[in-house]
């Protein structure tokens, strides 16, 4: 445990599927470093479902809250937030499960905490210095995923329009839409870089007062 004489400045980056939150993640990343800048994905939090036969895993829900497995992306937060590292699980979408390797992910000035619920969990906004909202429109964010589900995690169109229709589409509308309105900060039209550069600024600035 390395024990910190400053509280992490946690940044939690919301929004649709394909809205941009990585790009946004990736880029303050980018803009200060991994000495400085930890990134917690909450895609890699889905539950264990190791119980679960290859074909009902392929059948769940998602795009609901109670896909994540909140009592562990919670403690997990807090760790890093009292200095101490942890060991992310890496989800395996080409499996619908959690692989058997961890992800080792130190304590840093700033965490970044990124995925579509990340501001749903009243416990995880607690925890959280800016609250970001990654707004994009709905045809944009339909096509990045389904570029995204063929290319990275072998889906065939069909499967993506499907899944779509039946869950991203309204649980993005029953769910995520709503926590748009814990946001401290809404990005419109995706990633666009003047946002992005306000939100490094806020960042480099906190760095700065730990100098």
């Amino acid at each position: 445990m390395n024990k910190i004489s400053y509280q992490p400045f946690i940044i939690g980056v919301a929004g649709g599927s394909g809205s941009g939150k990585s790009t946004v993640s990736q880029q303050v990343l980018a803009s200060f470093g991994a000495e400085m800048v930890s990134v917690v994905m909450q895609d890699d939090y889905y539950c264990d479902q190791t119980h679960l036969s290859p074909e009902v895993r392929r059948q769940q829900n998602y795009d609901h809250p109670q896909a994540f497995d909140w009592p562990l992306l919670v403690q997990h937060v807090q760790a890093l937030r009292n200095g101490e590292t942890i060991n992310m699980p890496e989800y395996d979408f080409t499996i619908d499960n959690r692989s058997d390797r961890t992800i080792l992910v130190k304590p840093a000035p700033v965490i970044v905490i990124e995925g579509l619920f990340a501001l749903y969990d009243a416990d995880l906004r607690k925890l959280m210095s800016l609250k970001i909202f990654v707004d994009t429109a709905s045809d944009v964010r339909f096509i990045r995923r389904m570029q995204r589900d063929i290319t990275e995690r072998g889906r065939t169109v069909d499967s993506v329009v499907k899944q779509y229709m039946e869950t991203v589409r309204p649980m993005h509308k029953q769910f995520i839409e709503p926590t748009k309105r814990y946001a401290d900060v809404i990005i419109p039209h995706g990633a666009n870089g003047p946002a992005v550069d306000v939100i490094t600024t806020k960042v480099a600035s906190v760095i700065s007062q730990l100098k």
